[in-house]
């Protein structure tokens, strides 16, 4: 039992680092092929399909965390007198974490899932062995256009996210905790700083970069059959959410020491 336990144990560390090493080497030839222009009408469609169609649920996910945040702490800040910080505390947990790490796991949820699934289909119906017939690199066509809309879109929404977390905050002093607007915006100025909001847009390129590559790789590596496209689609979100939380702890500790 105990060397069937090693056995397992060991081949899930060798599958682990097959697996990092193919992402590694996907990595290094999407950047290889940043050096040539991707299609820009390819580019922008991507633009639109994993960024602006997933700014709705970005800002209903974001405008009911800043009103349940506010309202969570707004009366134990009024209690020991500290009202005068509260807009102050909601920006700066908004842009530092909230949004960022939020909307990196709405998008890993909506965007790493369909970009799966489309090159997972691909993959399966053989469309990506018709690509490398025709002399067209798989990489430089699928892969680069969605690495460049998930990083250029992902800061976008988050910003979108700063600024409706933030009302939704607003809006909970104001009508629930009976805090003036007054204070609620003096507060941000006072304690919020620039880097509250520029830290939290450098996490989120990472966090795109993180949802196209692994999408995309659960995708190129997709088994045969609608079964394996359904198991790369979770694989691919599930695998996302994770780096993000985990990369978020560390480029935290780097831009926030």
């Amino acid at each position: 039992m105990f060397i069937s336990l090693l056995e397992r144990i060991g081949r899930q560390m060798i599958d682990f680092l097959e697996h990092t090493g193919q992402v590694v080497m996907l990595v290094g030839q999407t950047l290889a092929s940043l050096r040539r222009s991707p299609n820009p009408g390819h580019a922008l469609r991507q633009m639109a399909h994993l960024g602006v169609d997933s700014l709705p649920i970005v800002a209903l996910t974001m405008l009911f965390t800043g009103m349940v945040m506010t309202m969570q702490i707004a009366h134990e800040f009024i209690k020991y007198g500290a009202q005068a910080s509260v807009g102050g505390v909601v920006a700066i947990a908004v842009g530092r974490e909230l949004s960022p790490v939020l909307t990196g796991v709405v998008a890993a949820g909506r965007v790493g899932a369909a970009i799966t699934a489309e090159i997972g289909s691909m993959k399966v119906t053989e469309q990506i062995d018709a690509l490398r017939v025709m002399a067209t690199n798989p990489v430089a066509y699928l892969i680069v256009p969605r690495l460049i809309a998930c990083v250029l879109m992902l800061p976008i929404l988050v910003i979108f996210a700063d600024m409706i977390g933030t009302v939704g905050g607003y809006l909970v002093a104001i009508l629930y905790a009976d805090i003036n607007s007054f204070t609620f915006l003096n507060s941000i100025k006072v304690f919020a700083v620039v880097n509250d909001v520029t830290g939290g847009l450098i996490k989120s390129m990472f966090f795109g970069a993180i949802i196209a590559i692994i999408g995309c790789y659960k995708g190129l590596t997709t088994a045969e059959g609608a079964e394996g496209v359904g198991k790369a689609t979770t694989g691919s979100v599930v695998t996302s959410m994770i780096l993000i939380f985990i990369s978020n702890y560390f480029l935290s500790l780097i831009l926030y020491r």
